[in-house]
């Protein structure tokens, strides 16, 4: 029998499967034994694409990434910008909640991040931001997306009334709150991201102001 005419592996492929696995059973799970598993082949096949399980999670965290739009810097409006990249940031990591803790240590080499943060940084710098001030924005969005995206403050509630009956009268609701997680934690977001732009937006009139001369 003649040797196939395509590959078996491929980059693309063991990345899908990879997050599959971490999608379905969680990170610790992933290990390259069960990576070559799951794929059908030795192991020894998957050193022929990839060095290391962290070669793969950033594989997969790359392709993750270049699902966050970074397009709204382009237009010059930075609030928009910074508005839509953590809507669009925030939605990638809950599609792949699982992954997140990896993806939370920040862009190592990974091209698709580094290309977002040049343009997100570019784009606060051209809006007028200085240069400290882009990377502490930066750096604020993804505290705050990130947080957004690894757990959920409505989900952690029990739904059994009885929790919270006589003990606590002041969480008399809280057992409703699990049922509508998905709209209180949107909700939430969308509540922290406002008022966060709200103060930017302060900030930003005071360190592009212009300078009074001294003695005047």
């Amino acid at each position: 029998m003649g040797r196939p005419t395509k590959p078996i592996l491929s980059r693309g492929r063991i990345c899908a499967t990879a997050l599959a696995i971490v999608d379905r059973d969680g990170l610790t799970e992933l290990s390259m034994r069960r990576l070559a598993r799951e794929l059908g082949v030795q192991v020894s096949s998957l050193y022929e694409h990839v060095k290391t399980k962290d070669d793969v999670l950033h594989e997969v965290a790359n392709t993750i990434m270049e699902d966050v739009d970074v397009s709204g810097f382009e237009t010059g409006d930075w609030r928009h910008g910074v508005a839509s990249w953590a809507r669009s940031y925030r939605a990638a990591l809950a599609a792949h909640p699982q992954i997140v803790p990896f993806l939370a240590y920040g862009p190592a080499r990974r091209e698709a991040s580094l290309r977002r943060a040049d343009a997100i940084h570019g784009g606060l710098v051209g809006a007028g931001w200085p240069p400290r001030y882009a990377t502490l924005i930066g750096a604020s969005t993804k505290y705050l997306v990130v947080g957004s995206a690894m757990s959920s403050f409505a989900g952690g509630f029990e739904d059994d009334v009885q929790v919270y009956v006589e003990r606590y009268p002041h969480l008399a609701g809280a057992h409703r709150l699990r049922g509508r997680a998905g709209v209180i934690d949107r909700d939430s977001f969308e509540l922290a991201l406002e008022m966060f732009l709200d103060g930017l937006t302060a900030l930003h009139a005071r360190v592009t102001a212009p300078q009074k001369p001294a003695g005047s």
